[in-house]
Parts: C-alpha cells; structure tokens; sequence
C-alpha cells in the first residue's frame, strides 16, 4: 500500500506559515502534523503533494522524497491537516476500495487505485469527485493556524505519552536541579542543565530532547517540549503550552506557543500564545500583547479573506512567518500577523498585518529589496554553516508575489 499525504486548498488558512512550507510540516505537540501522520500509519516512504511554489525548495532540501507524483497502485491519501489518532487511523485503514472519509467539506483520506502521473494541490481533489463518501460527524482537520496555538498543551501530552514515555530516557537527578514529578520528564541524550533550574512537571510532561542546553536558573513549567540542540537562557521562564523547535535560543517569558526551529528570542521580554516561523530573531526587550483589555476574542487577519476575523479566542498573540526581525523594545498587538521576511523597528506598536518583505517602522512600511533581504539571509544562515540556497532564493521571489 502507497501512502500519499496531501495539502489541500485550505493551506492559505495557515499562512503565513504555510508561505515556506508544507501543511504537514506545520508543528504542535511534539511532533509536526507529517511526523504524527508517518508513526500512525507506519510510513516508510515519503510522499507529498504541495504547493507548486514549494516544489523546487522540497525537492533540494529533500531528494529521496516523491513529490508531486503518483504510482501505479493501491494507495491511500491522507489529508496533511487531519487530527490522526488510532480511532480514526483504524477507519482510514479499512476504507473500502474507492471511497473517501469526509467530515463536514475536508476530504480527510481516500483510497484507489492511482496511475503514474504529476500532481498538484489545484487538481488532488478533483481525483476523488467519483468516489463514494463515508462522512463523519466530527471535526477531523485542523482549519486555522491559530488552533494549533490553543490546542499545543493537550497536543504535547499526547505525543509524551504515544512517543516519548517508553523511549530511553537519560534524565539524572544532577546536584542544585529542582525537580518535580520526574516521572513526567524525560530527557534525551547529551542534553544538559545547569544548577538553579527548576523543571517542574506536575501539570504536565516536560520533554528535553537531545544535546538542548537549560542554563542555570531557567524554570520550565509543564507541559513543554524543547527541541534539540535549543538553548534555554539564564532566568528564563517557560511556562505551559509552550513548543520549542531544535536550534532555537530562547530567554526571558514564554508562554503557549510554538516555535517551529532555528529562531531567537534571546532576550528578556514577553511572548505568549503565538506562533513562529523559522530564522526569526526578536529584538531584545520584544513584547507582545495575548489578551485584549476588555477580554473580548482576539480578531487576527486571515489571508484568504485578506481581513480580520473573530478567532473565537480570548488569548492570541502574534503569528509571525520566516525569516522576520523586530528590533530593540519592540511592541506587538494582540493577534497581530507579520509575514515572512520583515524587518520591522521603531518605537511604534506593531499592530493588524504586515505584508511579505516589508521594511522600516510599522506607520511607513517600505517594500524590502529582495537583494537586501537576501543578503542579511545569507549572513544569518552562514552563522549556522548553512547556506541561503538559489532556490531559498526563487522562494522568496514568489512570496513577494503572494503576499
């Protein structure tokens, strides 16, 4: 049986995040929605149908992958967005031959006989009009990036339990740490803490994957996951519903959100029931506002409608897509959404929406010139002895165009 997972129509729901990657490597819990996808359904051999702007950029980054394409065969397609667990894996499993699992207007899986061809997110659904349809009444996909937020504690609890609990686990009661409820941490190895930290997991699991540094002082609160080779500054405080992608260096106040990797927020200052990209780095002393004065829901701007819209939630902060900047005593309004590479400074409140590639102070955005921003890229990533690819390149060329 082939496994094929695909990103729909509905990927703009979660810009700008999905900008620069696939639905299915959107991140909450523990694992990325691809990762909790390929351990329920035992997948081996990785198969994608997205975005053809992301085509080129996958494809380098990922060469053993298949892409866009379709074998000859048995196979059944898996909805990126779909809220997998063994129920609904068990259902998906024992479709009959061409059919699909719907639930309200998601096409959550089907299964057929497919032939080799090229496809794309445009034409995946319309290979499934033909087939019969079994729907459930359930809420089977995640809908907006903002769920994911709202949604991150329970997500982390699953996956310690469905992935980590029985895994080795190298955690050591070391001399001057504070535990609490080791029974819910599970460490991984090489990792390293430092005297003064206090991990308290009595409200939920804290997950401190292999060769991550928590350097003394730091207090992490359940539950939490840190990913590998991430830095936890001194005297940070990290507190429930918090995510923190591998290669990340984080300081001062954060609380319920997910940092997908490779980003800063090294200094003191507040960050809370947000959701970030990669390469961002936030200026020291950067803020944000999670709740509004009146406790009204949060409204935050949603691209397909290209406007605001009520999230239904009384805690958002700001969503902010790859490879932004803040700088120094930045100030963020609540359920504000920054678009990948910005560089936004000043002494003004960031607020409402700001397009791809903008530059200057939020009252008088220029555009960022793509050699400008492809320079101080490159210098970001060669920090990291990587490097800012010809097609890393064409990717932002096509952003500016759909932001």
């Amino acid at each position: 049986m082939n496994y094929v997972i695909f990103d729909d129509y509905k990927w703009e729901n979660f810009f700008p995040i999905t900008l620069t990657r696939s639905t299915a490597d959107l991140r909450v819990g523990i694992l990325k929605l691809r990762q909790r996808l390929n351990e329920y359904f035992k997948i081996n051999k990785q198969r994608i149908i997205i975005s053809d702007h992301l085509e080129d950029i996958y494809s380098a980054r990922f060469p053993d992958w298949q892409i866009n394409k379709l074998n000859n065969g048995k196979t059944i397609f898996l909805n990126s967005r779909l809220k997998v667990d063994k129920d609904i894996a068990k259902k998906i499993n024992e479709l009959p031959e061409n059919t699909c699992l719907t639930s309200n207007d998601d096409i959550l899986a089907a299964k057929m006989n497919s032939k080799e061809s090229v496809v794309s997110i445009d034409r995946i659904l319309s290979m499934f009009e033909n087939l019969e349809r079994i729907d459930i009444n359930k809420n089977y996909c995640w809908q907006y990036i903002w769920e994911l937020i709202a949604c991150n504690s329970e997500y982390i609890e699953q996956d310690f339990q469905d992935f980590f609990y029985d895994k080795d686990n190298y955690f050591e009661t070391e001399l001057g740490i504070t535990v609490l409820n080791p029974y819910n941490i599970w460490i991984g190895e090489g990792a390293t803490i430092k005297p003064g930290v206090v991990i308290d997991a009595s409200s939920g699991p804290v997950i401190i994957d292999e060769k991550a540094l928590i350097m003394p002082n730091a207090v992490i609160i359940g539950p939490v996951f840190i990913g590998k080779n991430s830095i936890i500054k001194a005297g940070a405080k990290i507190y429930k519903g918090t995510t923190i992608g591998p290669m990340c260096k984080i300081g001062g106040e954060i609380e319920e959100t997910i940092i997908q990797a490779y980003s800063n927020k090294q200094h003191d200052g507040f960050l809370g029931h947000s959701y970030l990209g990669e390469w961002i780095n936030l200026g020291a002393g950067t803020n944000n506002s999670d709740l509004k004065n009146n406790y009204k829901n949060v409204k935050s701007y949603f691209y397909p409608l290209k406007n605001k819209v009520d999230t239904g939630l009384q805690f958002l902060g700001v969503i902010i897509g790859d490879h932004t900047k803040t700088g120094i005593n930045s100030t963020i309004n609540t359920g504000s959404v920054i678009s990948a590479g910005c560089n936004i400074f000043g002494n003004e409140m960031i607020k409402d929406f700001i397009p791809a590639l903008s530059w200057g102070k939020f009252s008088n955005l220029n555009e960022y010139k793509l050699d400008k921003f492809i320079e101080t890229a490159g210098i970001v990533k060669n920090r990291r002895k990587l490097e800012f690819s010809i097609v890393e390149k064409k990717l932002y060329q096509s952003i500016g165009k759909l932001k």
